[in-house]
């Protein structure tokens, strides 16, 4: 391992978001993932001669609403340029992007390590097209897929402000809630409509002069950027030590070995050659457009934080979870219109909620529930009538498969109802300390969180329905008793 006092790394990071619209940037081809193969195509995504490209401003619109939500400035006037270069999956030979006037510039995103909290700028946010991809197969034949060939895709570029892998993991982590937050992206990494570029170069602690860069490419995962960074440092620093020399390059990432390795040297600007789409217009972002854009964005997250902490008295931790989750926060907004123990609202939101989403692989946004019959749920959680574990195991399930649900109805149908009776509980507890007989010695000689266990037990002999306030002093009773 590297002395980490003596180098620092400096890091950049190209964030590749695909747009959430419904076509793709220069045709009306269905943009989105899962389609077979080769079937959200045609002449024009496929690049055949005589086509013409339309610019769609959905996409224009996507862009500015992560513009400002990330401080940047809004360039007015706006052309798309050519980037040349060939590559297999890239159908005309060449991609329309944007160059020296990207839509967004001078922006920058706050994050917090266990350093403290770093502004990392963001030097720009441009459009552009997203290429093919290629399939390749064990028996070294590629096929190509070109569903996601023109595909619109926003390019945010920072500085070089990064110091550390952590701060990347950090800096990507809060960028992609930022796109889910906002509708821009769906953020799914694994399926890459989200994908990160590394640039990275090391130079001895205290100098102001860049090292070499090397460019890690399409990484597919938070975790993967930060095994990717650290290797890359090692290699780097490695290089530099013996006096080697470091070569500009583009590198991969095998993600079963957390290493990298040389793809390519790395072109330099020139070598795409760029120039003026001639079948674009130029075009203009207008105030109008601006104001219609903020005016229709969802409150950033770090403001419905601050909400949820001041109006609602929640814990930082609660109020970070819901505030990072566009539908947990509409969720636990729309609950806390009925109850005012807006505690155990966020618990259930941040919790039986969430999960019983992931177990039915929904999403937050598909799921059909009553909020104003779930809070009487937690009423009479509060009322001492039926026990938390229960009403999450048993209730929420019919709830979800009934939104209208007569919770009270169906608790007493199921004699779901804390039990209070007091010889029903006595049996429960008899059964129990029967059980573990064993540790009533251990919890007189002063292992008195033993009472615990008791209480346990009778929790799950009567299936959550004892009354645990009732079955805790009756165990203390015949314990300190007996």
């Amino acid at each position: 391992m590297t002395d980490e006092s003596s180098y620092e790394i400096v890091v950049g990071l190209e964030v590749h978001a695909q747009l959430l619209t419904r076509t793709k940037l220069f045709c009306s081809d269905t943009a989105g993932a899962g389609a077979p193969p080769n079937t959200q195509v045609s002449a024009i995504s496929l690049g055949y001669p005589g086509t013409l490209p339309r610019l769609n401003r959905e996409a224009i619109q996507l862009a500015v609403r992560l513009g400002l939500a990330t401080n940047c400035t809004i360039v007015r006037q706006n052309y798309f340029a050519r980037k040349n270069y060939f590559y297999p999956d890239l159908p005309k030979g060449y991609q329309i992007s944007q160059h020296t006037t990207p839509i967004c510039r001078a922006g920058f995103l706050e994050v917090t390590t266990g350093e403290g909290t770093r502004t990392i700028r963001i030097n720009r946010i441009h459009i552009e097209e997203d290429a093919g991809k290629s399939l390749h197969a064990g028996d070294g034949l590629s096929s190509l897929d070109y569903n996601r060939a023109g595909t619109p895709l926003l390019e945010i570029v920072t500085e070089p402000d990064i110091r550390s892998a952590d701060e990347a993991f950090t800096y990507v982590t809060a960028l992609r809630k930022l796109v889910r937050h906002l509708g821009v992206c769906d953020g799914n990494m694994e399926q890459g409509s989200l994908r990160c570029d590394v640039n990275i170069s090391v130079r001895p602690r205290g100098e102001e002069k860049l090292g070499t860069r090397v460019e890690i490419k399409n990484l597919n995962s938070i975790r993967f950027i930060k095994k990717a960074i650290e290797w890359e440092r090692e290699r780097l620093v490695a290089l530099h030590r013996s006096g080697q020399p470091i070569v500009q390059e583009t590198r991969g990432f095998d993600e079963s070995t957390f290493t990298t390795y040389s793809i390519r040297t790395k072109e330099d600007e020139d070598d795409y050659r760029y120039f003026a789409e001639p079948d674009l217009p130029p075009f203009t972002v207008t105030e109008e457009m601006i104001n219609a854009v903020r005016k229709a964005m969802p409150p950033l997250p770090e403001e419905v934080e601050k909400r949820l902490s001041a109006d609602y008295s929640l814990s930082a931790y609660d109020a970070a979870q819901i505030a990072g989750d566009t539908e947990l926060s509409r969720l636990f907004f729309e609950l806390s219109d009925h109850t005012k123990n807006y505690k155990a609202a966020a618990n259930w939101i941040i919790g039986p909620v969430k999960n019983a989403a992931q177990a039915r692989e929904l999403g937050l946004d598909e799921m059909t529930i009553d909020m104003k019959t779930l809070a009487r749920l937690i009423a009479l959680i509060d009322e001492g009538r039926i026990s938390h574990g229960v009403a999450a195991q048993k209730v929420l399930p019919a709830l979800l498969e009934s939104p209208g649900l007569d919770v009270d109805g169906f608790i007493g149908g199921q004699q779901l109802f804390v039990q209070t009776d007091a010889g029903e509980i006595d049996g429960w507890i008899e059964s129990a300390l029967t059980k573990h007989a064993q540790k009533i010695n251990d919890y007189k000689k002063g292992k008195k969180g033993l009472i615990s266990l008791f209480v346990g037990e009778v929790m799950k002999q009567s299936g959550g329905q004892a009354d645990a306030k009732i079955v805790t002093q009756k165990l203390l009773e015949k314990l300190n008793n007996s």
